[in-house]
């Protein structure tokens, strides 16, 4: 028909075509250029959010705990937000230790919870140090949950404890902004790339569209990282040089992380399930 545009599959024989390589560069190339805009937006966001006086630390638990309780209930959404706060005090705590201004945490309904600093540190081990005191310290909180859930019998909290132990888990996973990440700026950075690989694999596997979001900022943050890492300048490239030493005990702590934060989520697990199937019997 005059006037219509033939579709790719209807088009001439012998039109010219892109090279495939170039239509894949084209792609990736809008995708960083959206991850770039939305990046630039929420950052704008976040910097506003601590100058409102109505979400401070404690305005903006309760809204979360508001928003948690329609899926939940009150008592669950309380709890959950509770251990938010030890994980992102973890971080704040290691950042007075490091000599740096944190603010304390803010929460944001179904995207966790978050702290606002100028820097994590002068290096890329004072970065992970900062990054890692996060699940630590959440991590300890979950296994305080889980010992007095296990001793009350209460599935409430065992319940909480394994939501935690899980979320202190993904916070693992190796690309920026999670901590995991900054854990792989000192260790290896080059591990960046399966955490892209694998946040895309859990949108798939957990049906979590939120997930689009760190995807976003981890392509907007990584080509800059990248750059710096292989920077000819020495300033930006000092920042990632770590002492073999401090690697591989940055790499041991991340491991362990990821084993206790394992069993906890396998225990917790059967233990809920034991309490259940008690119950029915």
């Amino acid at each position: 028909m005059d006037g219509e545009v033939p579709l790719a599959s209807e088009a001439p024989f012998g039109a010219p075509r892109r090279p495939l390589r170039k239509r894949i560069g084209s792609a990736f190339a809008g995708l960083a250029a959206l991850a770039a805009k939305f990046g630039a937006y929420l950052k704008t966001g976040l910097l506003l959010l601590p100058k409102l006086a109505l979400l401070s630390t404690a305005g903006t638990a309760l809204i979360s705990i508001a928003a948690y309780s329609l899926l939940w209930g009150w008592t669950f959404a309380a709890g959950f937000v509770a251990l938010l706060f030890v994980h992102e005090m973890g971080h704040v705590i290691q950042l007075k230790r490091e000599g740096l201004k944190a603010s304390t945490p803010m929460f944001i309904p179904f995207l966790g919870a978050a702290i606002f600093a100028r820097s994590l540190g002068d290096n890329a081990l004072a970065e992970a140090r900062v990054g890692l005191a996060g699940p630590i310290l959440g991590t300890l909180g979950a296994v305080a949950v889980a010992v007095a859930g296990a001793l009350t019998n209460s599935d409430l909290l065992l319940a909480l404890a394994y939501l935690a132990f899980f979320l202190n888990l993904i916070n693992l996973i190796p690309v920026v902004p999670f901590d995991g990440g900054r854990a792989m700026a000192a260790v290896a950075p080059s591990m960046w790339f399966v955490g892209i690989g694998g946040l895309v694999a859990m949108i798939f596997l957990l049906g979590n569209p939120f997930l689009l979001i760190f995807i976003l900022l981890a392509l907007r943050e990584m080509p800059r990282r990248w750059r710096q890492l292989r920077s000819h300048s020495i300033e930006q490239a000092a920042f990632y040089r770590v002492p073999r030493h401090s690697r591989i005990a940055i790499g041991l702590v991340y491991a362990g992380l990821i084993l206790v934060l394992g069993i906890g989520m396998s225990e917790t697990h059967i233990l809920v399930s034991a309490g259940h199937s008690f119950r029915a019997i």
